[in-house]
Parts: structure tokens; C-alpha cells; sequence
């Protein structure tokens, strides 16, 4: 990643609250994914479904390539439930102008790949899904075709982020999003008011290491009924498929600066050299939080965004998509102006330069197995999507950082976290932590080292154990996917 991640795209990016799963990521950030699928638009009859089949017929019989959209049709298998809906409405209006099918199947929270895997060997393909980074790429390049001579890929302010094969683009990042330690600077502001303090700064704003973060956090959680809080930390969520927090965006920053000394983006094997900076954060999270590390193991991230929201607790670690999570909590004491983000700092030398993480896990691909006219539909109404009025609101609204040229200095966001994404970016003192859990090897990786952190929590193992299923896994599971 190089000094500024997207240092061009800022004056038109745009960033707005969505919940990850990464997430993405997935994550989103965690990736939101399932067995189930939920037909969310379908404008299609049986005598059009005919008639566009005599058309491919007599198109395949004269031997014609052509790369009209004539006849074809979109299916998007969407993996974020949370906008399922606003996917929905928006393919109904681009169908409503253009007359051209949009059919969107929403996945729910669990396994994308899975259904992925079971719509493609379906005659109805999706024409239009998501791969999640390098590693999604290796598992579905036969049905990812090239986008390299697509508006959306000239339209990408920083096209290194785009997924690449030789001369080829295979996946266009459609989102850019950010995380740290969001916290409420109210409450802060209340803690550094304090006579008896224990720390000798006046604000947020000058915690720029893991030292001096951890004094803060232990002297507030000292202080925590002074305070009114009852912990520093949200929950570290531990409920089952809500570790993603932890095992995925959290485990990255060893990653990354492992990765970035041996200059690779991804590796066979690896030595966690970073593992004992790991622990430093965790530990922090686990020991000053608004709950026993005993309990963590029922609570959700719902649970541990509405403590933050309730002003029970004045950290917790998320991604712009949190803001959305904040707002929406009822009784919600915590105002947009009093929202901000800390990087994750976790005792690294030279990290007063660490910015925040960002990336992104999140890449449209076209299926190349679907005939000319669909690929031609799908690449008109994804190009439409980030280009007109309706589909920009649409971004600004629902998405993240748009990376596309087609957004004006105006189109910038309005959210709170958003914007402090944007500023973090903008900052040419620091470098944006880049998302490297995109090259983690699998999800069983990732959901074993989330069992491992529980336990660690729990008390039912060390911290070595965690260490070594991070390592062991890794490699694991690395060779299984080579084979």
C-alpha cells in the first residue's frame, strides 16, 4: 500500500454508514453471506424469457458477436442484507427507465460462497456478484470476465486497487471503507477534564501510540463511575459469527506490518512477528470493557454498538459502517459531532504515522459464462449505477468511500465517521493501514483463530494457543488452497 492508499480519490470520494459484516467484509467490512436467498426484484415473464431466447438463437445460428445489451438481463446475487432492499429499489427504477430486467437475490449473513457456488450451476446464472479480494479471485477466475475496457475500470481514480491478472481487471472495487477505534469525544472530553487524571494531555486528538492510549483507557476504567460509564470498551463480541471483528479486521494489523517488512502482500507461511502487539490491543479491549472477558461469548455487535450508542461505554472498535448501527440505536445519547476515530494502535514502532485501515474486501465481478447480451446488460447498469443521478444517491446514501471519477467535490458524505475517514485519508502525515485479510486463507482460518480468542477470553487457554492457531491455520490452510 502505498504512502496515501487513494490519495487521488479524495476530492470525490464519498463515504456513508453501512453495517460489514466485511465484511467485509465481510466484512463488511466482514463478509455478509448465506444459504438461503431472497428474490428481492424480478420484472420477467415467460413470453419475454421466450422471445429473448429465439433472439440468442438466432443470433448463435448466424454466427454474430455482438455487444449490444439487446435482450439481455441483470441478476445481481447481492451479499449485504442490510441493503437488500435499497438494491431492490434501485434495480426496480433502472428497469422502470430502461425497460431492462434487474433481478437482485440477497444473500443473509453466513455463506456467500456457498450460494454462490449453488447459483452458478443454475442455468439462470448470476451475471453479477462479488469476489472478496485476491483470494475470492483464485476461486472464481473462470467465471470472471475482463473489465479492463469498461468505463467503471476508467473511471477508477486508483486503479491499483482493482483485482488484476497479467494484463486483465477481473474485479472492480465498488467501495472503500475504513476502521479503527470509534469513539465518543463527550465523554472523553469529560476524562480529560478531570483534576485527577492520571495522563498529561488535554485531548483525544494527542493519542498518537499504544502507550499513551493505554494509560488513558486504564484511568478512565478506574474512573469509569466518575465517568458514568461502565466500561471503556463496547463488548468484544464473541456470539457465534459475530467474532469478525477480531479473527478478520483486528488480526490484520499483525499482518499487515509483517507483510510490509518482508515487502509481499501474501505469504505462504507466517511467523506473527507482530503476535505480542496483537495481544497488547486485545488485552486492552477484553480487560476494560463493559463486560467480564468471562461473558463475551453471547454478545453480538448489535450488543456492543447500542453500548456505545447508550454513552455504557466510550470505545469500541468498528468501521464507518458502525454510524448507521449508532444512530439507529434507540435511545441513542451520542452525538454525530462527538463521533470519532482513533487508529488501532498496538505499540508498533513508529505508529504516531499509523492512519486508519482502510480498503476494501468488496469487488463487482461479471460472469464470463454469461452470454454477450446479459454481460453488455450487467456492465450498462453497474457503469449506471455510479454515473446517474438516482445511483449516486444511491452510493452516497447506502455505500462507502466510492472510488469512481464520476463523483463531484459536492457528493462528499455527511455522516460523521465518514467524514473522519476522509480526514484521516487527507492527513499526508500518516499512512492508511491497508486491508491485508483479504489474502487470510480461508474462513475456516479465520473462524478457528475467533474460537482460539474465545478461549483466550475465557481462560481455557493461553495466549500461545492462540498464537499457534493463527500460524498452524495459516499454513494449513494456505496448502489446502493451492492443492
Amino acid at each position: 500500500m502505498k504512502k496515501k492508499l487513494v490519495c487521488a480519490l479524495l476530492s470525490a470520494a464519498m463515504v456513508s454508514s453501512i453495517l460489514t459484516g466485511c465484511g467485509g467484509s465481510t466484512d463488511e467490512g466482514a463478509s455478509t453471506e448465506t444459504t438461503e436467498t431472497t428474490e428481492t426484484t424480478e420484472t420477467t415473464d415467460e413470453a419475454t424469457d421466450d422471445a429473448e431466447a429465439g433472439d440468442e438463437a438466432t443470433d448463435d445460428a448466424e454466427g454474430e458477436d455482438t455487444a449490444s445489451a439487446e435482450g439481455g438481463k441483470v441478476y445481481y446475487l447481492n451479499f449485504k442484507p442490510e441493503i437488500g432492499s435499497d438494491w431492490e429499489e434501485l434495480a426496480a427504477k433502472y428497469t422502470a427507465e430502461t425497460g431492462v430486467e434487474v433481478k437482485v437475490v440477497t444473500a443473509a449473513s453466513g455463506t456467500y460462497e456457498q450460494t454462490l457456488k449453488s447459483e452458478v450451476a443454475k442455468t439462470d446464472a448470476p451475471t453479477l456478484f462479488q469476489i472478496n479480494g485476491p483470494v475470492g479471485y483464485q476461486s472464481w477466475k473462470d467465471y470472471c470476465m475482463d473489465l479492463s475496457g469498461t468505463q467503471l475500470n476508467e473511471w477508477l481514480l486508483d486503479k491499483s486497487m482493482a483485482i488484476t491478472d497479467g494484463d486483465g481487471v477481473y474485479g472492480i472495487p465498488y467501495v472503500v471503507e475504513g476502521y479503527g477505534i470509534i469513539y465518543n469525544d463527550k465523554i472523553m472530553r469529560d476524562y480529560f477534564a478531570l483534576a485527577d487524571k492520571a495522563v498529561d494531555i488535554s485531548s483525544a486528538a494527542e493519542i498518537k501510540n499504544f502507550d499513551t492510549l493505554k494509560a488513558v483507557v486504564e484511568d478512565m476504567q478506574a474512573k469509569k463511575d466518575q465517568l458514568g460509564i461502565e466500561g471503556v470498551f463496547a463488548s468484544t463480541s464473541f456470539k457465534a459469527g459475530e467474532d469478525w471483528r477480531w479473527q478478520t479486521h483486528l488480526a490484520n494489523l499483525p499482518i499487515y506490518y509483517e507483510f510490509k517488512d518482508n515487502s509481499v502482500s501474501d505469504a505462504a507461511e507466517i511467523a506473527l512477528t507482530y503476535g505480542d502487539n496483537y495481544k497488547n490491543i486485545f488485552d486492552l479491549y477484553i480487560n476494560n470493557s463493559c463486560t467480564d472477558k468471562k461473558q463475551l461469548g453471547t454478545k453480538s455487535v448489535e450488543d456492543s454498538m447500542a453500548e456505545f450508542a447508550l454513552g455504557k461505554a466510550a470505545m469500541v472498535q468498528n468501521g464507518n459502517w458502525g454510524w448507521g448501527q449508532v444512530s439507529g440505536t434507540e435511545g441513542n445519547v451520542v452525538a454525530a459531532e462527538d463521533v470519532k476515530f482513533l487508529p488501532i494502535y498496538t505499540g508498533v514502532a513508529g505508529e504516531e504515522a499509523q492512519g486508519l485501515c482502510t480498503g476494501t474486501e468488496n469487488f463487482f465481478s461479471i460472469n464470463s459464462q454469461a452470454s454477450e447480451a446479459d454481460q453488455q446488460a450487467t456492465i450498462d447498469f453497474v457503469e449506471w449505477v455510479f454515473s446517474s443521478e438516482e445511483g449516486k444517491a444511491f452510493a452516497t446514501e447506502k455505500l462507502g468511500i466510492v472510488p469512481f471519477s464520476t463523483f463531484e467535490d459536492d457528493e462528499k458524505p455527511t455522516d460523521p465517521l465518514g467524514l473522519e475517514v476522509l480526514r484521516y485519508m487527507e492527513d499526508s502525515t500518516l499512512t492508511s493501514v491497508s486491508w491485508n485479510f483479504t489474502a487470510f486463507p480461508s474462513q475456516t482460518f479465520k473462524d478457528e483463530l475467533g474460537y482460539a480468542l474465545l478461549d483466550y477470553c475465557n481462560e481455557n487457554a493461553d495466549w500461545n494457543n492462540v498464537v499457534s492457531t493463527f500460524v498452524d491455520g495459516w499454513k494449513t490452510e494456505k496448502e489446502m488452497s493451492a492443492e
